[in-house]
């Protein structure tokens, strides 16, 4: 498939890391985790590049703004989710080490994404 501008997106790729890591440590979990935390936290991580992508379709700054402010909510439940399957056993110690170093790149750029929606590039003046 060809890539379309929200897959140039930092914030996008870091996204499609978490929604991919997120599976691949729920998917080695047992029924019962599956089914409860590991449902919502599968959901809640995809739910942060679908946010992004939906947003860049939407033709307007302020439906772009908002489906991203969407998405940085969706990654406070993942932190939500993630702290609940730590405190349960469910996460191993690197486990824990990849996800926290996801969360602290994808939390200031997701940030500084909604902040930049809308806004103008400008030029250097000229001397």
């Amino acid at each position: 498939m060809d890539r379309t501008g929200f897959e140039n997106l930092r914030v996008y790729q870091l996204a499609e890391d978490m929604a991919d890591l997120v599976w691949e440590t729920v998917i080695k979990w047992h029924r019962l985790a599956q089914d409860t935390i590991g449902k919502q936290l599968i959901n809640s991580a995809d739910s942060i590049g679908a946010n992004v992508a939906e947003g860049t379709g939407r033709g307007s700054f302020a439906d772009n703004r908002r489906f991203a402010k969407i998405a940085r909510g969706s990654l406070f439940e993942v932190k939500h989710w993630l702290r609940r399957a730590y405190k349960r056993g469910l996460l191993t110690e690197s486990e824990v080490a990849s996800f926290k170093k996801l969360v602290d790149e994808l939390t200031p750029k997701l940030s500084a994404y909604i902040s930049s929606i809308g806004k103008k590039l400008t030029q250097p003046e000229k001397l």
